[in-house]
């Protein structure tokens, strides 16, 4: 029982700082929000681009606790993506007939976000590239 509790704790903790992270981000691009609502494609690629790099480097080392998987994956990641406010926005955009910006809204926000995550396991093997290097 107490394992459980503990788990939710990391969740939460995790979660409460991704909520805050895309809130500020929010904040900070919204006067940059002319038809799309900027702030949540940017929070949705960047941490599709976290989850993979995190998802490649705990493949490739082995060495992550389950409780680090919680705290990061799936509290952060999961507090600072929006896919529900992705979904509302998309929805409000077609209800005030913006068919174009709903559809590259959609299209940027769905091929950016696996763009992103690839090219997270990518940086993580760049970055293992460097450390091989500066290591020998």
């Amino acid at each position: 029982m107490a394992a459980q509790v503990m788990s939710f704790m990391y969740v939460g903790a995790g979660g409460c700082i991704g909520a805050a992270a895309r809130y500020g981000v929010s904040l900070l691009l919204r006067e940059y929000s002319l038809t799309w609502p900027l702030g949540t494609l940017v929070v949705n690629v960047a941490g599709c681009f976290v989850i993979g790099l995190l998802a490649e480097m705990w493949a490739r080392t082995g060495s992550v606790t389950p409780e680090m998987r919680l705290l990061l994956a799936t509290g952060f990641c999961g507090g600072f993506t929006t896919m529900s406010s992705f979904v509302y926005e998309l929805a409000q955009l077609v209800r005030a007939h913006e068919y174009f910006h709903a559809g590259w809204y959609g299209v940027a926000t769905v091929a950016g976000s696996c763009v992103a995550f690839v090219a997270g396991l990518l940086a993580w093997h760049g970055f293992i590239q460097v450390v091989r290097v500066l290591w020998n």
